[in-house]
Order: structure tokens, then C-alpha cells, then sequence
């Protein structure tokens, strides 16, 4: 005599292969997977920043082929049949060079002799990058000031006057400002 007892999805354990450090470009794979009769269907959803979580698709696997950056955030399956639901989740942190940094000067408009202006050396990178700058003295030559993502003149001198630029770099590339 065979009972088959039918019961609700139990909660679904998710994997991210690969398991480790995950890089812009890695081919990524999602898994669910969840104990139910009848068996469970599965349905991803990636959270959109306003705790709303947008539907990606019907499958026990989830297969980015070149995962972005843009492509961090959380995830979520449900395991879903005729008695029940039950959901889980995890959270995708996706890891990317330096982009090509922004430099702004703060006071942005006249500059005289004596006042204090900011550098400041922006990109979006994850790791956060870390900032060099440098600035131009002649015959092509440069010199490093300082490894801070501001460069501070608290009384800006006429000799300051010149080419100024940044360097931000991680573990996985370093981008130099125009």
C-alpha cells in the first residue's frame, strides 16, 4: 500500500554559484530549491530599491550569462504549489573597477590668491576607490599631492595655478580623470 502524502513547499534554500567574491562580467548562477508534493514551481524576483520586487522568471535556476553592476541588490525565490508559499533570499553585492572619475573645484567660480578652494576626485567603484592626485610641473613631469579623495589649498597661492588630476583605483583596475 503507497500513502502519498501531499504537503506544502518547506522553506526554499537559495546558492549563488559561484559561491564567492562575485565580479562584474562573472557568469552567475541563482539556485532555489525546496522539499514540496506536489512538487514546488519557483518564481525570482529582484528587489527594485523601494522594497517592491519586480518579477525576472519562473525557474529553478536564474542565469545571468555577464553579471552588471547594476545587477547588486536582493533577490528572492518563492516555492509555490497548491497548499502553499514559502520564500527566501539573498543578497547579490557585485564587485567593479573604478569608472572614469569626476573632479570638481569648490569655490567653482573666480579663484584669487588667498582663498581656500577643494579638489575633489569622485567615481563609483566597489570596492570604494581609493584617490590620488597629482598635479603637472612642466616638461610633462608630475607630482603626487596627497591620497585623498579632496585635495585642500587653504590659502591658494599663484604658484597652485596649473594642471591638476585624479587617479581612483581598487584591487580590480584604476581609471585617471581627463
Amino acid at each position: 500500500l503507497f500513502i502519498d502524502v501531499k504537503y506544502p513547499p518547506r522553506r526554499p534554500s537559495v546558492s549563488l554559484s559561484p559561491s564567492g567574491l562575485i565580479e562584474e562580467g562573472d557568469p552567475v548562477t541563482l539556485t532555489c530549491s525546496s522539499d514540496a508534493n506536489p512538487a514546488a514551481k519557483y518564481t525570482w524576483y529582484k528587489e527594485d530599491g523601494d522594497q517592491n520586487y519586480i518579477r525576472l522568471s519562473s525557474e529553478q535556476h536564474h542565469v545571468f550569462s555577464s553579471i552588471k553592476s547594476s545587477d547588486s541588490g536582493w533577490y528572492r525565490c518563492d516555492a509555490e504549489n497548491d497548499l502553499g508559499r514559502q520564500t527566501s533570499g539573498l543578497f547579490i553585492d557585485v564587485k567593479y573597477p573604478p569608472r572614469r572619475p569626476s573632479v570638481s573645484l569648490s569655490p567653482s567660480g573666480l579663484i584669487e590668491e588667498g582663498d581656500p578652494v577643494t579638489l575633489t576626485c569622485s567615481s563609483d567603484a566597489n570596492p570604494a576607490a581609493k584617490y590620488t592626485w597629482y598635479k603637472e610641473d612642466g616638461d610633462q613631469n608630475y607630482i603626487r599631492l596627497s591620497s585623498e579623495q579632496h585635495h585642500v589649498f587653504s590659502s591658494i597661492k599663484s604658484s597652485d595655478s596649473g594642471w591638476y588630476w585624479c587617479d581612483a583605483e581598487n584591487y580590480l583596475g584604476k581609471q585617471t580623470s581627463g
